[in-house]
């Protein structure tokens, strides 16, 4: 086993405060506080230091946060292993903590769930809706497993060694327009035909209202936000009364019973955001992890197809 004490440190290095490092690992500010000064005594180094009202990574620290990853790395893979060569065991408990943003945990991760509880019979999964950002803290701190992600700003590099990601589904943009709006009938429209239009958007700072800005500075204009909807419910009500426009993804699932139609956009490339897989380095290869990945493509390219044969039709 890795020391406790790394961890509260790999932690307190992503969040910089020992009050939401606590948070983040279910301890006291006073426990971590302990663990650090534990760890630094006994290594007699000093690792951490006051920097404002936060505390900063030392020169040394850095060091060993970066040698530490190391051993994060092969821990994950020996415990892949480890649950390899225990596979037919009766005692055998397998726990997967699936983490995604809203659209993900409402389409994606539940069929996922269902089919690894199906191949793994005596597995516990659990899904847990987050944010982007969020997702990676919960990788991080050992709450998730799987994180499903939309690939924005701010999110840790592609390159960033604690974690492996991967490309899952690139997911086509829509322009959600009332049913009567001049562009409802057409078979596909540009994005800038709509920029002269009122804009429904996420509040700023989300991955939605970055994703909208960004699809259409690339069109050529930056929208008019009217108004700010977080739900995609909220969305195509606002819609269905006339009061904007919005762009909607291919995988968002509308309830019933709103005056709205989805027009294809085109373009080159089309509008889309493209989702990623992400686990802890190394722990790819542990079997349950594996499997789920492997559903999660299957599972991801099943609903694509229907929803492009659904938009054919």
């Amino acid at each position: 086993m890795i020391d406790q004490r790394l961890q509260v440190l790999r932690v307190l290095a992503e969040v910089g405060t020992l009050t939401e490092a606590a948070h983040r690992l279910g301890y006291t500010p006073s426990a971590v506080s302990h663990q650090l000064r534990s760890l630094s005594k006994d290594l007699g180094l000093t690792i951490l230091e006051q920097r404002g009202r936060g505390l900063a990574l030392t020169r040394v620290g850095q060091l060993l946060l970066e040698r530490t990853q190391e051993l994060f790395t092969r821990w994950e893979e020996i415990r892949g292993e480890l649950a390899e060569a225990d596979a037919g065991s009766p005692m055998r408990q397998r726990r997967l903590r699936l983490c995604g943003f809203s659209t993900a945990a409402a389409t994606l991760l539940p069929p996922t769930a269902e089919k690894v509880n199906e191949l793994f019979p005596d597995s516990h999964v659990t899904i847990i809706e987050a944010e982007p950002e969020e997702c990676f803290e919960l990788l991080v701190t050992e709450q998730a497993d799987i994180a499903v992600v939309v690939a924005t700003d701010p999110l840790p590099p592609r390159s960033d060694v604690r974690f492996e990601q991967n490309a899952l589904v690139s997911d086509r943009l829509y322009l959600l327009v009332r049913s009567d709006h001049r562009l409802a009938t057409r078979s596909a429209v540009s994005l800038n035909e709509a920029a002269e239009e009122s804009w429904i958007l996420d509040r700023p700072g989300s991955p939605y209202h970055r994703l909208v800005r960004t699809a259409c500075a690339a069109a050529g204009f930056f929208p008019e936000n009217a108004h700010q909807s977080r739900e995609w419910e909220t969305g195509a009500a606002l819609v269905s009364a006339g009061l904007g426009v919005a762009l909607i993804p291919r995988l968002a699932r509308l309830p019933e019973g709103y005056d709205v139609a989805r027009v294809p956009l085109r373009g080159d490339p089309v509008p889309s955001r493209k989702i990623l897989t992400g686990v802890r380095s190394g722990s790819a290869g542990q079997p349950i992890i594996a499997a789920a990945l492997t559903i999660l493509h299957e599972v991801a390219a099943s609903v694509a197809q229907r929803d492009a044969a659904a938009s054919a039709e």
